[in-house]
């Protein structure tokens, strides 16, 4: 069994680093995941291809954080469990995740491939790309139970406060994902549909590698196969946190999918470009979703432990080395985003068009430093229905509404476009500031 690891004494900035650290690495390993597909296909396909990629990407995040969103429950459960000295209970979470989740991923890998054509007609994917559209994200829905399951897994392991082994599956997937990529798209010709199989091999393999890592070590609290079975009050509890933050990454995915329809009838380069910005953007991001994701799990503890001025001030920390990084990116991208997008690029309109989206994520890139960790800090308190709340307000009060009155301008630009996603986050910034201060009368709260 291994050692757990704790957050609920001692100093809370290295420790917190040192969880982040991991957790950044893997999210580095999973965007250049999603870069390479990009990358691989815009170098030896066409940029119809790139736009399939673009759009098939999108949808299928849609799809998968939804069932992400709801194993954010099981993660809060297990630390707060772990910080609360209850270890038994924390091996029954992980037991009724792996039923709830698994029975849930093998559905949608029996229902999606059906609704493939309506969900890309729905998207307005060009016509030119439409059939790789369609290849792409057939391919990708069928292996969706194994998508799920990568996932999930990472989840449970922050949760017992283990960013280190998510970081070793992610790595083996990445490269899996790089070399069959270069051998279907680039040997085989494969083009879209290379990608997908790619992808799905890839997280199936990572799967597998993590199943034999839990076999050989053991979790850091008790677990059996007695254990795998659902258990009614646990299912309640998981769903009770994870439902809100399923529905806000849904709704925040469609209002970017949104914003993606609004992009595609203006043509395919665009569409190529903001398919290569989105690759990118998921590297300019990755520092405060990083803190996010360590600060949910240091949280959770903190909470169970009845330590909610540690969860507070490792909250503070998060924010002011998140806001630091992202100045260097927020510069790279503003002033430097055609050297970028010619990394994943070589039609010089599509990286043109990259770069133009680029400089509206550079802005957002300094916002997201606060509103991220805010986040963290809300999902570990269990608090996720305000997450929820803030996440919509932000997606369909200013997001949306701004991107389709702009697009549907004559000679709108995708900077202009992109600078409703900037304006949407000051605003959840507000929201979230104004239910800080209000919950500071509260000096412990706690979801349990």
């Amino acid at each position: 069994m291994s050692k757990p690891n704790t957050f609920t004494s001692g100093p809370i900035f290295s420790p917190l680093i040192r969880f982040a650290f991991p957790i950044l690495g893997a999210l580095i390993l999973q965007a250049a995941y999603g870069a390479v597909d990009v990358a691989v296909v815009g170098r030896f396909a066409s940029p119809a291809d790139v736009s399939a990629v673009s759009t098939g990407t999108e949808l299928m995040h849609t799809i998968t954080s939804v069932i992400v969103g709801l194993s954010m429950g099981s993660t809060v459960l297990i630390g707060q469990y772990l910080g609360a000295g209850e270890g038994e209970r924390s091996g029954r979470v992980v037991g009724t995740a792996i039923c709830l989740f698994g029975a849930m991923g093998v559905c949608l890998s029996l229902l999606l491939p059906f609704l493939t054509v309506p969900l890309c007609r729905l998207m307005n994917a060009p016509q030119e790309a439409f059939s790789a559209t369609v290849s792409y994200v057939r391919i990708c829905s069928m292996g969706t139970v194994c998508i799920v399951a990568y996932n999930i897994l990472g989840g449970v392991f922050r949760g017992m406060g283990d960013s280190r082994t998510p970081l070793l599956t992610v790595l083996v997937a990445a490269l899996c994902n790089v070399a069959l990529d270069i051998l279907l798209v680039a040997v085989f010709h494969m083009a879209a549909a290379g990608a997908a199989v790619a992808t799905v091999i890839s997280q199936g393999l990572s799967v597998l590698f993590s199943a034999w890592v839990v076999r050989r070590r053991g979790l850091s609290f008790p677990f059996g196969r007695s254990m795998i079975r659902l258990d009614k009050a646990i299912v309640r509890d998981t769903l009770r946190i994870g439902a809100p933050v399923a529905a806000q990454d849904l709704l925040v995915s469609v209002s970017f999918l949104v914003i993606l329809t609004v992009v595609n009838r203006l043509g395919t380069i665009k569409s190529a470009g903001m398919g290569v910005a989105e690759r990118l953007c998921a590297f300019i991001m990755l520092i405060p979703s990083a803190f996010s994701q360590a600060l949910t799990a240091f949280v959770a503890q903190n909470i169970g432990a009845g330590e909610g001025s540690r969860a507070r001030r490792a909250m503070v920390y998060g924010m002011l080395t998140s806001f630091a990084c992202g100045a260097v990116m927020a510069y790279l991208s503003f002033f430097h985003g055609d050297a970028l997008s010619r990394l994943f690029a070589r039609d010089e309109a599509v990286v043109s068009a990259s770069w133009d989206y680029l400089k509206a994520y550079a802005i957002d890139t300094l916002l997201v430093s606060f509103l991220f960790c805010f986040i963290g800090y809300f999902n570990g308190c269990g608090r996720t229905r305000f997450s929820m709340l803030q996440g919509v307000a932000g997606a369909f009060g200013v997001r949306v509404p701004v991107s389709a009155i702009v697009g549907s301008r004559p000679g709108a630009t995708l900077f202009q476009i992109g600078l409703a996603t900037p304006c949407s986050t000051i605003v959840q910034i507000g929201l979230c500031l104004w239910y800080m201060l209000r919950q500071r009368r509260r000096p412990d709260p706690s979801a349990r």
